[in-house]
């Protein structure tokens, strides 16, 4: 698989793509406390890249299948973000940082989502499989979650941008490598992707599944705040980090053998309930060291999860429409969980502690994975109602 062209320049890229994203979401709330900003004002902040990305990833996924190229649309994004990105590690005024963080993510977030999309077109049309090559995002995020952890640990978190401008600076290299998948032969519009993002099974499927990854989101910004809370120190963040990414990549190069065994809504479920499971346990210990034992569960939850839902939108989303379907998906589990995530969990944590704040996380995922339920059996009682329509179609 490693020697078709464009394969491992799409490997790297994917590993330094993800080593960048990891810098500012592991570490942007240590940074932000480390220059004086309250837990609160932290979840405001936080809030501005999901944002920026609800509206970023639907137009540069839209762009993408308009121009029915994703290689130059990535050049775009990450020459963009490294552009911006200098500029905001140098400010210290709350407003300021709030509109560079915006104006950060309408370009870093398309950056890994658009890498996804690339992946998932590539493996669909050569026969590969898309765990095998997407685990080399994680083990980016992982890898260098931990050497900043470590970095910033020795020296100060104001040096936070050495990291994020290194990884970013190679993954917008790798860019000029990159093959572009074939494009679909049907021209798109802006009249088909609101159509098709109209959809009821797309709206009902997109709605439950924000109850279950506004946890995922809301642990991504406050995990860091709350090892520390418990008396954990930055090294400690980027051994959660690390542990909790190797256990994804893991379940992604793993996902060929157990991945067709099942339909994809029913490991959705199973990963729901697990998510639940995790954020319960969450809310109750007091020693930092145990998250790292619970970290092992992110693997299995996320990996479940993306992977499983990125597959299924692909089922439901026409040819033509792959990178706006599956931008559209990333839009919710990262974009609009994100907001709810790091507006609510600023404020839980901020008034009540990370205990509280991981159990009402439980609740919300065990409330995804239950309406999920229901939505699987209404949609197989929708596919066995059109089977024996058409039955009785060809009887007649």
């Amino acid at each position: 698989m490693i020697r078709q062209p464009g394969i491992f320049p799409l490997m790297v890229y994917l590993f330094f793509a993800y080593s960048a994203l990891t810098v500012i979401v592991g570490y942007a709330p240590i940074y932000f406390q480390f220059i004086g900003i309250t837990q609160e004002e932290i979840g405001w902040l936080m809030a501005m890249g999901p944002l920026a990305s609800v509206f970023a990833q639907p137009f540069w996924g839209y762009m993408s299948d308009k121009w029915k190229t994703m290689k130059k649309v990535l050049m775009i994004c990450m020459g963009s973000a490294i552009v911006i990105s200098v500029v905001f590690f140098q400010m210290e005024s709350l407003w300021t940082i709030m509109v560079l963080m915006f104006s950060l993510f309408l370009f870093l977030a398309p950056c890994t989502a658009l890498g996804d999309s690339l992946t998932q077109k590539t493996v669909t049309q050569r026969g590969l499989n898309f765990g095998s090559i997407r685990m080399w995002g994680s083990l980016g995020f992982a890898i260098t979650s931990l050497v900043t952890g470590f970095l910033l640990e020795q020296y100060s978190p104001g040096m936070i941008y050495l990291p994020f401008l290194t990884c970013a600076i190679l993954a917008f290299s790798l860019i000029f490598v990159l093959h572009d998948a074939e494009p679909a032969k049907k021209p798109v519009t802006i009249i088909d992707a609101v159509q098709f993002g109209m959809k009821a099974e797309v709206v009902i499927f997109l709605a439950l599944l924000f109850f279950i990854s506004i946890g995922h989101r809301a642990n991504d910004s406050f995990l860091g705040l709350y090892i520390i809370e418990l008396g954990g120190q930055e090294s400690l963040v980027g051994r959660a980090w690390f542990i909790g990414v190797i256990s994804e990549a893991v379940v992604f190069f793993l996902s060929a053998l157990w991945f067709r065994r099942f339909h994809p809504l029913f490991f959705i479920v199973i990963a729901g309930l697990l998510y639940a499971s995790r954020w319960f346990v969450m809310g109750v210990i007091d020693d930092p060291v145990y998250i790292l034992w619970l970290q092992v569960f992110h693997g299995i939850t996320f990996g479940l999860m993306y992977f499983s839902s990125i597959s299924y939108m692909t089922r439901i989303v026409p040819e033509e429409l792959q990178a706006t379907g599956h931008l559209l998906f990333i839009t919710t589990f990262f974009g609009i969980s994100g907001i709810a995530g790091s507006l609510g969990g600023g404020w839980a944590m901020e008034q009540f502690g990370g205990g509280i704040l991981y159990t009402l996380l439980g609740v919300c995922s065990l409330i995804g994975s239950i309406f999920l339920i229901v939505y699987g059996l209404g949609m197989r009682m929708n596919v066995q109602k059109e089977k024996r329509r058409q039955y009785k179609q060809n009887l007649d």
